[in-house]
């Protein structure tokens, strides 16, 4: 019988510069198997610079340490294999292309691989979770708000079937009721199989979701653990979160 591996996505002592200027330092987290991890910090702390290096995306460039997606090395591959093995990625700033529309972009994504636990993402189950997108399907993506855009990100991650969703900022620029109504579709999708690695600076949407926090400062992991002990050591949020 298989073992069945209980983390989805390592991440050991990961270094990344732009030029000389080093972003991430000595980061380690991983990412158990069916649970959501938040990773929290301030505007310019590293947090995009580590997904998009996890993702093979450049810059920055990864120095030393590595990454492991269940027992795979991602060091070295390109963006498209690391995609391909079963990581979907919505990035900052949604990055829907304006012409094509809603339907388009689901179908030139969609991979007939079933996700972990045999779930499929296709365009029925996207479109019963965004009933929005449903309604827009014929639309452009220059003819979307921000709310349908996220949406649409997160869509489109979705039907490339991943076992692991790394999701950055999901709720930047919404406004406060879209934030509530996305918090209830990521709920929905905690449910599923997915593994959710988050990345977030509405630390409130993010401690609702999370089963599991690490916070970043100046590119080093500072804190890990339980979204109740952030929720109950004040000095997290005022120091490293900018609230409280």
């Amino acid at each position: 019988m298989t073992d069945v591996p209980r983390t989805v996505l390592e991440v050991d002592e990961l270094r990344c510069a732009y030029g000389l200027a080093m972003v991430v330092e000595n980061v380690s987290l991983c990412v158990p198997v069916r649970s959501v991890v938040a990773l929290l910090g301030r505007n310019g702390m590293g947090k995009t610079s580590l997904i998009r290096s996890i993702m093979g995306l450049v810059p920055p460039a990864i120095r030393a340490g590595g990454v492991r997606y269940k027992d795979t090395s991602l060091l070295g591959l390109s963006p498209h294999r690391i995609a391909q093995l079963g990581l979907g990625y919505v990035p900052q700033g949604r990055h829907v292309f304006r012409s094509l529309t809603v339907r388009e972009h689901l179908e030139i994504v969609a991979r007939a691989r079933a996700a972990a636990g045999g779930e499929r993402w296709d365009s029925e189950r996207v479109f019963a979770l965004f009933p929005r997108l449903a309604e827009r399907a014929r639309n452009r993506g220059s003819q979307l708000s921000g709310g349908e855009q996220q949406m649409l990100a997160i869509a489109r991650a979705l039907m490339t079937n991943p076992d692991l969703l790394i999701m950055d900022e999901p709720s930047e620029g919404l406004a406060p009721l879209l934030i509530r109504n996305l918090g209830t579709q990521l709920l929905s999708l905690k449910g599923s199989h997915l593994s959710i690695l988050l990345v977030e600076q509405n630390v409130n949407l993010a401690l609702e979701l999370a089963d599991d926090v690490y916070v970043i400062e100046r590119g080093r992991i500072v804190y890990h653990g339980s979204p109740d002990s952030v929720r109950a050591d004040a000095t997290i949020g005022r120091r490293y979160l900018g609230v409280g």
